[in-house]
Formats: C-alpha cells, structure tokens, sequence
C-alpha cells in the first residue's frame, strides 16, 4: 500500500488554491500537460514551472514513492511563493487536436451557458470527433439535464464561445472551423447515466462518471445505451 502524501496545504481562507509544500521530503516534477504522455513524459523541475499553465504532477518522497504520477493536475497561481490549484485528472482531457480542453474548462462553460439559458445539468461526458476525408474534427457531448435549455442551439454556441474565452488552445483550433468545428451536444435521457453506471456494475460514490476522454468509448457505449432504451421503451 502506498504511503499517504500531503503536497499541498490551504493558507488562504476561502480559496482553492494550495500553497506547495517545499519542506516535508517531497521533490516535484511538472509535465506540461501539451506533451504528456503518460509514463513516456519528459518532467521539468520545480524551478522552470510557469503560472496558468496546467501541468502533470509527479512526486518521488523520502518515504519511498519514485517519481509517482499521482493523476492530478495542477496550474501555478503563483511562483513566489509556489501556490497551486487542482485542474482536474490526467485521465479526464482531450488534446486529440492540440486544444487541451481540461474539466476545469467544461465546467466552466457548462456554468455559463446554464446561466444564460436557465438550464441545470445532471451528468455529461464529452469525446472528440475524429477527422475524416469529408469533416473536421470536434467535440461531442452526451449531457443529463434537470432542466433542459429552451434552445439548445443558444446554448451550444454559448458553450463554444465561453470555451474560446477561457481557452487559448480551443479558441485557435475553432478558428474558422479549420480543425474544431461546433460542438454536437446530445440530450440524454433522465437515468441514462445511472442506467450506464449500472450496466459496468460501477454505481457507489467512488465512481463517477468520466467527464473528458481522449476516445470515444464513453460516448460510443452511452449512445448505444439510449438507442436500446429508447428502443425497448416502444
């Protein structure tokens, strides 16, 4: 069993962020998250790190852990002193096309364009679309809703453009829908999610659902789920 680590501690009330742990037997290393891949990555020290830029942590301690990807990622709020945030999952993103779309992306988009439209979401996953010979690539998104948006076109391009607000990488792989077209949004079935979950014998509070994914896996069995639903239910 792996020993506990703590890396981070909250020294700013009413915050997200962490101040790095410097003197508890930890050394750190930082995968940029635009060249991760996996165990193959080539880690940065401590000391070449930049703010907003969301890395890959890995940690080797003098309780015995070497050099262990922990799955997290991080972006640096501050370099002095070394102040971080929690981004998401180095298994929940999708860079299939150099846009580096992370959680803290999609909630943030998903925030917005419920605001805008009233709606409330229950679940959602997002994959991307290959390119073929005949269309672009892209992303599809399976959402749950509590309550639906009264357009769902408004809220796809309130999505999208909230996406290229607050993502660099995104808003340049849309640009005249030369590598991203518009996303496709799917409206899922109230239980669609639950009913998945069950399927894999996945239902308890340490699984979720995964929200980001580099295949289309989740979306390819989701949507099949809801085709035979909605079959069995004529």
């Amino acid at each position: 069993m792996l020993p506990k680590v703590c890396f981070g501690l909250q020294d700013i009330n009413n915050s997200f962020e962490l101040l790095l742990m410097l003197d508890y037997g930890i050394f750190y290393e930082f995968i940029p998250m635009d060249a991760y891949d996996g165990e193959n990555s080539k880690a940065i020290p401590l000391s070449e790190v930049q703010k907003n830029v969301n890395y890959a942590l890995v940690i080797t301690t003098n309780g015995g852990l070497w050099r262990y990807l922990i799955g997290d990622t991080v972006k640096f709020t501050s370099t002095d002193p070394y102040r971080i945030k929690i981004t998401g999952r180095t298994k929940h993103f999708i860079n299939v096309f150099g846009e580096e779309l992370i959680i803290e992306n999609a909630e943030e988009a998903l925030k917005v364009a419920c605001k805008k439209t009233k709606a409330i979401v229950t679940d959602y996953t997002v994959a991307p679309v290959f390119m073929t010979t005949n269309s672009g690539g892209g992303h599809e998104w399976v959402i749950e809703f509590k309550k639906e948006p009264s357009n769902l076109e408004y809220f796809t391009e309130v999505l999208d453009q909230t996406l290229k607000e607050i993502n660099s990488d995104y808003e340049a792989k849309r640009y005249h829908n030369m590598t991203l077209v518009l996303p496709k949004i799917h409206v899922a079935k109230k239980g669609l999610f639950y009913n998945w979950l069950k399927q894999k014998q996945k239902l308890g509070g340490q699984h979720k659902v995964p929200r980001l994914s580099n295949t289309r896996d989740f979306v390819e069995e989701l949507l099949k789920l809801s085709v035979n639903q909605q079959s069995a239910s004529r």
